[in-house]
């Protein structure tokens, strides 16, 4: 039977997401939820095409449509995360999917349509393979040894965290966990997303979706908000007080969360995306993670070379220390507006 792609409408989530629980290569990003969150929280229009073969699902793919007046206009699999692009059964619904996104790429009239896959997909298109990059390592069920598999020196930080008398929980509390958040890429020089964005994804993903939080004395000292799919856990959201590394507090905080989900019975500790050569890249390294080239690629309509929307850019140094040296709450006030653009 020949391979069908349609939209997905009300009533096709159920069908939609368990194709992605068991496809291999689907990730947390592909979960139909994305759709309400991108719709409802920053009021981008939503396109998630869904393949069909004599009614059976065969393939998925979310896409957005985000027209910035910072970055102009794109459809994007998926914005606001790491992961994307085309998950297919087979070479037929994967084409079927793809021609149907350029095809609606084109009539839309967007400047380029970007798929973030985690392996190429076309290898004649621009792609950002120096940029970013994930970290994925397996832990295991037993914590003396996922212990030890992290380096001698990132080990050391993890017991000094242990003696200095950390204590981890799960917050219930999204606020404490945003004012953590908020100071923290205020610090960056990085526009905050709404505090409504994270309490969507929370009555999205529900037990799925949790936040884990170290305190000090009973202070909160850092927090992370975690993705949970299938085996896998995502540290996605975080952040932590300026007091936090002096108890090695990010340390502690993320190997308890890795603790805990080896005794949970998770198996793949995915430590996100970086860029190259951050602090950010270097620091997962130091848990002895390998970086994975990440594979953004790009069919180019009204544009004639890949966008350069990140920070490491250097037409928005200038634009970063101004938005470091902003009042708090002048930046958590503006700051939603500007990231919804960013995608």
């Amino acid at each position: 039977m020949p391979v069908e792609v349609k939209t997905m409408e009300s009533g096709d989530e159920a069908r939609w997401d368990a194709f992605v629980h068991s496809a291999p290569d689907a990730t947390f990003f592909h979960r139909s939820g994305w759709a309400r969150v991108i719709r409802e929280v920053f009021g981008h229009p939503v396109e998630y095409l869904l393949a069909e073969r004599a009614g059976q699902v065969v393939g998925v793919l979310p896409l957005a449509r985000i027209r910035s007046w910072l970055f102009g206009d794109a459809l994007i699999s998926t914005p606001f995360c790491v992961y994307g692009g085309v998950v297919a059964a087979d070479d037929e619904a994967r084409e079927a999917l793809d021609q149907a996104a350029q095809q609606r790429a084109g009539a839309l009239g967007v400047g380029h349509l970007e798929y973030r896959h985690r392996e190429p997909l076309h290898d004649d298109w621009p792609r950002k393979d120096d940029l970013y990059a994930t970290f994925r390592k397996p832990i295991g069920a037993d914590e003396e040894e996922n212990l030890r598999a992290i380096p001698r020196k990132q080990r050391r930080m993890v017991r000094q965290g242990m003696k200095a008398g950390l204590e981890a929980a799960w917050e219930t509390d999204l606020d404490r966990f945003y004012d953590i958040y908020a100071r923290s890429v205020h610090r960056l020089g990085t526009p905050v997303f709404p505090r409504r964005y994270f309490r969507s994804l929370a009555d999205t993903f529900g037990d799925d979706c949790r936040v884990l939080t170290v305190c000090l004395d009973g202070k909160p000292i850092t927090s992370v908000l975690t993705f949970y799919f299938r085996d896998e856990v995502l540290p996605y959201y975080g952040g932590g007080v300026p007091e936090a590394r002096e108890v090695a507090g990010y340390d502690f905080l993320y190997w308890e969360l890795m603790r805990r989900a080896g005794e949970a019975g998770y198996r793949l500790f995915d430590f996100g995306r970086s860029k190259r050569d951050t602090g950010a890249y270097h620091f997962k390294r130091n848990w002895g993670f390998e970086p994975q080239p990440l594979s953004y690629e790009y069919c180019l309509y009204k544009r004639r070379e890949v966008p350069q929307n990140n920070p490491l850019n250097p037409r928005y140094q200038r634009a970063i220390r101004i938005w470091q040296r902003l009042p708090l709450a002048v930046a958590n006030r503006i700051g939603p507006m500007v990231v919804r653009n960013l995608g």
